[in-house]
C-alpha cells in the first residue's frame, strides 16, 4: 500500500522485492465512485465494506468491496499514514456536519431496509491490496487484485477528506471485533473433568449406578458471520 498527493494518479504499490506494482485500470472503473458513507461488516474470512451514496433518494449501496482478513491491518496503517501526510500539507480536514437524530442508533437491518442494493453489487469486488491517494478535498482508494500476470484495480472510491477519519474509526472497530471473536473461539467452554480427592470411584468400578453421569452442557455456537464492525452514513 502506498500514498500519493494526486488522487488521479496514485503512486505504485511497493512489492517485497523493492519493485513497484503497476495496476491496470479497466475503463468501467476509471471514473470511480463517490461515497458519502460506509458500512463495514466482519465475516468469517473476510471484511465486507459497503460504500453508500446517501445524497438524494433512494439511498443506495454504490460499491461493495471484499477484503480478506490479513489485508485490513495493512489498509488501516496506510490510511493513517495518508491522514498524517494530508494534515501536514493541508491542516486538519473539516469535520462533516452530523444530522440531528433522536439519540437511537439504527441497527444494520434497519439501515439496509432503507437502502437499495443493486443486483450487480451483491457479490462485491474482491481486493487483496489498496493504493491510496489524496488531494486537498478528497481521498481516493484504489482496491486492487494482485494476481499474476497483471494487477488490476477492481474498485475506485472517492471520499471527502472530512469523512476519512470516521471511515478509519469504522475499520479499526471491525478489526477489534474480529480480534475479540477469535479470542472467544479460542476459549474452551468445557474444562476437562478433574476428580476430587474424596472421589470413591476406582478404575475397576468407574460407573456410579446411583448417580449416572450427565451429558456435558452444549457448547456455545460459533460467532455469527454478519457482525457489523462500524457504520457511518
Amino acid at each position: 500500500m502506498s500514498e500519493d498527493s494526486n488522487p488521479e494518479n496514485p503512486s505504485p504499490e511497493p512489492t517485497p522485492d523493492g519493485s513497484h506494482l503497476r495496476a491496470r485500470i479497466p475503463d468501467h472503473i476509471a471514473g470511480g465512485t463517490f461515497s458519502s458513507g460506509a458500512i463495514v461488516m466482519t465475516g468469517p474470512s473476510e471484511f465486507v465494506i459497503d460504500f453508500l451514496q446517501t445524497i438524494g433518494r433512494p439511498h443506495r449501496v454504490a460499491c461493495r468491496v471484499v477484503l480478506p482478513h490479513p489485508v485490513l491491518p495493512q489498509f488501516i496503517t496506510a490510511l493513517k499514514t495518508n491522514i498524517e501526510l494530508y494534515e501536514k500539507r493541508f491542516g486538519p480536514a473539516p469535520k462533516p456536519l452530523t444530522p440531528p437524530n433522536d439519540g437511537r442508533r439504527p441497527t444494520p437491518q434497519e439501515i439496509y431496509d432503507d437502502l437499495k442494493l443493486p443486483d450487480e453489487v451483491l457479490s462485491g469486488s474482491y481486493s487483496n491490496g489498496v493504493m491510496i491517494g489524496h488531494g486537498a478535498n478528497e481521498f481516493s482508494l484504489d482496491f486492487l487484485t494482485s494476481f499474476f500476470p497483471q494487477s488490476a484495480v477492481s474498485a475506485r472510491i472517492y471520499l471527502a477528506a472530512g469523512q476519512v477519519p470516521r471511515f478509519l474509526d469504522s475499520l479499526e472497530n471491525a478489526a477489534k471485533q474480529l480480534q475479540q471473536r477469535q479470542q472467544q473461539q479460542n476459549i474452551d467452554p468445557s474444562p476437562p473433568f478433574l476428580p476430587s480427592q474424596d472421589d470413591d470411584s476406582s478404575p475397576e468400578d468407574p460407573t456410579d449406578t446411583d448417580n449416572p453421569p450427565q451429558d456435558p452442557p452444549p457448547e456455545d455456537p460459533p460467532a455469527g458471520s454478519g457482525g457489523s464492525g462500524g457504520i457511518w452514513v
